[in-house]
């Protein structure tokens, strides 16, 4: 079950379900019968307004012919997710200091900070003006920063990339 589960780690239970009745070509009224649920059960797990209960997830496993727990590992992993994004929206940068136009392809408020911050150093570095340059620096350290511009291909020397005054401010 790990590599199933890594696999699909995050991904929501619904989709999850959606897939699988897609590729063995069953209806969700099928899944139900199968499940000995009601039709306006499986419709809503798919849709996403309801949690999978234990016993609902174990019948999916049986039904779909996953291993056992499967379900419910899936739904407790998406349950954990959206406890560390909740937990994580504090944790960005000063938006105040950072032009949205940085991130004309897509919206800068549903940036995952930590999890992109490679990319978002890189854009700034590249395309930010200096205020910009040392809000990065400030949230992610000078440190992180370095590192980051030292693993990119073909692009500007550090001392090219970062702003003139490269102290971290407080």
């Amino acid at each position: 079950m790990d590599k199933a589960i890594d696999k699909y780690k995050g991904i929501a239970p619904a989709a999850f379900i959606q897939r699988e009745l897609k590729k063995k070509k069953l209806s969700q009224v099928s899944l139900a019968g199968l499940l000995a649920v009601q039709p306006q059960a499986i419709n809503a797990i798919v849709k996403g307004h309801r949690k999978l209960t234990p016993e609902v997830a174990l019948k999916i496993d049986l039904a779909l012919g996953l291993e056992e727990g499967t379900m419910a590992v899936l739904q407790a992993l998406y349950e954990t997710q959206k406890v560390k994004r909740l937990r994580n929206l504090g944790m960005r940068p000063d938006l105040t200091k950072l032009r949205e136009i940085l991130f004309w392809d897509t919206d800068i408020k549903k940036i995952d900070w930590q999890k992109q911050a490679a990319a978002v150093i890189k854009r700034i570095m590249e395309r930010g003006n200096e205020e910009e340059k040392q809000e990065a620096i400030r949230f992610y350290g000078l440190p992180k920063v370095e590192d980051v511009l030292a693993e990119q291909k073909n692009g500007a020397p550090l001392r090219q990339t970062l702003p003139s005054s490269s102290k971290v401010i407080e």
